[in-house]
């Protein structure tokens, strides 16, 4: 069951040096909050899991945080490069970074995969596609039905999954509503949970069609942290701040400048900080 807790003892209880470790969010609900308590707290040998590394990925990679990363696209959207990400499997710095890319739909399969305890998923991909020739965990499977080949690709079921979303309840029951991505597969597909959420309510409101309730019994921790997804954004709650995607372009090409933002805007910062910044963009 769900235990409500603040971000730091969440963070310090359930992410452990060496872990692999899911932050979904699709555009949408970043957990930018938790990812930056990650390395407040000194994480490390970090296994990263994420459709679309973006910007908190750059940010876990170029301090070190991370020995490797499973993705299917990454870029800051709409910008350019990683920067932290490249220098990192270009130069080794400021370690090596192994690298296992996939398609959208082999993540977002193996994501469900996880999620119903397989131990692989398959589907109709990669035909004519160069990645099986560098990434192993792609491979074959032939259908005992029909004979058809068929794409296949580990299942993923990680130490621990983070996500942002809209509200919980008392009881830890979680509401997320408009573009959820793989959110609520890749928590159920997990060992341990930690849901950040824009507010805690007495009540979830009735879900709309275009909504995901993930049950208290399937999280570990939730925390109330406002702003929590900010530069990206939350329906209802605050838009996307795209200066910052643009910003993040210069901050993030040379290393002593990216060094020098991490040091002021997440060593020295707090998590009510994102409220401040969520409520200047909304």
């Amino acid at each position: 069951m769900a235990r409500l807790t603040s971000l730091a003892e969440a963070i310090s209880e359930n992410v452990n040096d060496g872990d692999t470790v899911a932050m979904e969010g699709f555009t949408h609900l970043i957990p930018y909050a938790a990812g930056h308590e990650v390395i407040r707290q000194g994480k490390k040998d970090l296994f990263l899991i994420r459709m679309t590394p973006d910007i908190l990925y750059d940010q876990l990679i170029g301090v070190g945080a991370a020995r490797g990363m499973k993705f299917s696209w990454g870029g800051n959207p709409g910008v350019g490069s990683l920067h932290r990400f490249r220098d990192a499997v270009e130069n080794q710095w400021p370690r090596p970074l192994e690298i296992e890319e996939h398609s959208h739909a082999a993540m977002a399969n193996a994501y469900e995969a996880g999620a119903a305890n397989l131990p692989f998923a398959m589907l109709r991909g990669y035909i004519g596609a160069d990645l099986p020739k560098v990434n192993p965990n792609i491979r074959r499977v032939t259908c005992p039905f029909t004979g058809e080949i068929l794409a296949a690709v580990p299942a993923i079921r990680p130490d621990v999954t983070i996500i942002h979303a809209l509200r919980a309840d008392r009881k830890g029951n979680v509401l997320l509503e408009g573009i959820v991505g793989v959110q609520k597969e890749a928590v159920l597909g997990a060992r341990r949970s930690i849901v950040t959420v824009e507010e805690i309510v007495d009540e979830l409101d009735p879900p709309s069609p275009n909504s995901v309730v993930l049950p208290s019994w399937a999280v570990t921790a939730v925390v109330e942290v406002p702003g929590g997804a900010f530069p990206s954004y939350a329906q209802g709650y605050y838009p996307r701040s795209n200066a910052f995607y643009i910003a993040w372009d210069e901050i993030a090409r040379d290393r002593d400048t990216f060094q020098a933002w991490i040091e002021e805007n997440i060593m020295k910062a707090r998590p009510e900080d994102f409220a401040k910044h969520a409520k200047k963009a909304a």
